[in-house]
């Protein structure tokens, strides 16, 4: 026959009400970060379309993208923002894992001079000039005839699923604006993924 167990001191309930109340107040202090991620400020996808040109598979797309307040201080106090246009462009396989084809990732650079009052935006060796942020807006929002893959790459009459989104790199950030967008729906701007099927005419 099993042995009552001993009785809880008071001590040892003073401990566990302690470590409830302490549970407590973490779930709390963790709940406004949780809201703050589920929420986050999110770039819709209007659209988006594959078509072949020279040889070349070119992606086409548009983005609902504005930047916040937040964003918009900080370029205006001089910190630069990095945006990444990712695609990824996969097979189906009904014995294994679904088979990549292809992924590429660009980046822009934007930034503000305040001397010359102009916006900056860097992709690879490219570089524009703008002088109001709405243009910005326009430019990283609407994806004309990107090449994502040779055409020579892929099969005729082949049902393939491509992939777009568009999202801000905070990893890019200072970092102390790095642990402030962890917590803040400002700095979390990001679109899902838009997927579609592409079949190779």
């Amino acid at each position: 026959m099993p042995l009552p167990s001993p009785l809880r001191s008071p001590l040892q309930s003073a401990r566990t009400s302690r470590r409830r109340v302490l549970g407590a107040i973490a779930l709390g202090l963790l709940l406004p970060w949780w809201a703050a991620a589920a929420h986050a400020d999110s770039i819709p996808v209007k659209a988006a379309e594959l078509r072949i040109e020279e040889g070349e598979v070119l992606l086409n797309a548009e983005f609902a993208f504005t930047f916040n307040p937040t964003l918009e201080e900080a370029l205006q106090n001089g910190i630069p923002l990095y945006f990444v246009l990712e695609f990824e462009l996969t097979r189906g396989r009904w014995y294994w894992f679904d088979e990549k084809l292809a992924q590429a990732a660009f980046t822009y650079r934007v930034s503000y001079n305040a001397l010359t009052r102009q916006y900056r935006v860097g992709s690879g060796l490219l570089a524009q000039a703008f002088p109001s942020l709405e243009e910005v807006e326009r430019y990283i929002s609407r994806v004309t005839s990107r090449p994502v893959v040779p055409a020579a790459a892929l099969s005729k009459g082949t049902r393939y699923e491509a992939g777009v989104r568009l999202r801000l790199d905070v990893n890019q950030l200072p970092k102390p604006f790095q642990v402030n967008a962890l917590a803040s729906r400002e700095w979390t701007l990001s679109s899902d993924w838009y997927r579609w099927t592409y079949i190779l005419p």
